[in-house]
């Protein structure tokens, strides 16, 4: 819950969206960036969130209540008047979160934690609509203030004492580029029927708008099995993602992570990366800096469609595995590169 809160905002204030940006709103958002790391940094460790929940930023910072910290919290130094600082470097916790999600590939459930939006004054968050239900707001945090666009929420729940009509689940997997274009897939089911006057065979048109998520259901009332007199199951489809070979889907975001040589990294290079579309269309990306392990490179609006606002689409996200030279280097190797960074 912690890291779906942590990437969605990371994602929305990273430096990259705001290039083009004034000056000002450029700083802004650079300065939100930072102050998302630090509350990942501190809500994601136990023992930093523990001392947090008892006395609150002040305390944490080594202000009121700080000196009664326990031992080993995480700070700096031990015993009264110890306090916490933030040394991380943001954009390589943002990397290194992205890298880590490789391992994974999440796009449905995990809800919102409460401690993150109490954290160092995130104002102005609502929550999170991401179709999981049941989670309110994250909480007010005061110095950042008109973080809003996260809309709280609808619960889906039954009535107490509802009785629930039986349902059969189908699970429909979708390639990332159905889920990406959207489609509809036919789906032919055989059910079984005592009192009801209805074909034994039927085939079901399932529409998988772009930008569903695994775990979507869709439902057709009544046309499964009946399981008493009158009364069928519905038919529950349940959108399954498979695995895709370039990309990495978290929420309506893409990831991709490429794989460079060490001289690219060094010298810089081209990349260029295929869309999803019907007609793919090729993104040309140039990087003329030195590439590092912590580097990421965030294209605005070239994720996954957002499925409740059409129109709308997530980021990718491009981070870096740098190959380096598996061999050792020759001695003129190694004087050669010596003396190309004798001087930086």
């Amino acid at each position: 819950a912690i890291k779906r809160a942590y990437r969605k905002q990371a994602v929305k204030y990273h430096p990259d969206k705001h290039m083009d940006k004034p000056e000002a709103e450029k700083k802004v958002a650079e300065e939100k960036f930072k102050i998302i790391a630090e509350a990942y940094d501190v809500l994601s460790d136990p023992d930093k969130r523990k001392i947090f929940d008892m006395y609150g930023e002040e305390g944490l910072k080594g202000g009121a209540g700080g000196g009664d910290a326990p031992e080993g919290a995480g700070f700096d130094g031990a015993g009264p008047g110890m306090r916490y600082e933030f040394h991380g470097d943001p954009r390589e916790i943002f990397s290194q979160f992205f890298s880590d999600s490789f391992g994974r590939s999440r796009s449905f459930g995990e809800g919102v934690p409460r401690g993150f939006g109490d954290m160092f004054g995130f104002g102005g968050f609502g929550g999170f609509d991401d179709g999981s239900g049941g989670m309110g707001g994250m909480g007010s945090m005061g110095g950042m203030g008109g973080m809003g666009g996260m809309g709280g929420m609808g619960a889906a729940s039954s009535g107490g004492g509802t009785k629930r009509k039986p349902e059969v689940l189908v699970n429909v997997p979708c390639t990332l580029e159905e889920l990406y274009q959207g489609k509809t897939k036919k789906m032919k089911l055989t059910r079984k029927s005592s009192t009801l006057k209805r074909e034994a065979e039927r085939v079901l048109e399932v529409p998988v708008k772009p930008g569903y998520k695994a775990g979507t259901r869709i439902t057709f009332a009544g046309e499964g099995d009946e399981v008493a007199p009158g009364v069928a199951q519905d038919v529950v489809f349940v959108i399954r993602e498979k695995q895709h070979d370039f990309f990495v889907r978290e929420g309506s975001n893409l990831l991709h992570r490429a794989k460079i040589a060490l001289a690219d990294a060094l010298c810089g290079f081209q990349l260029d990366v295929k869309t999803l579309d019907a007609k793919p269309r090729i993104l040309r990306v140039n990087f003329r800096e030195p590439i590092t392990p912590a580097t990421t490179k965030v294209i605005a609006g070239e994720g996954m469609p957002k499925s409740k606002t059409p129109g709308e689409r997530g980021d990718l996200i491009i981070s870096f595995d740098i190959e380096y030279p598996k061999g050792a280097l020759s001695d003129e190797q190694k004087a050669l590169i010596r003396k190309a960074f004798a001087k930086m």
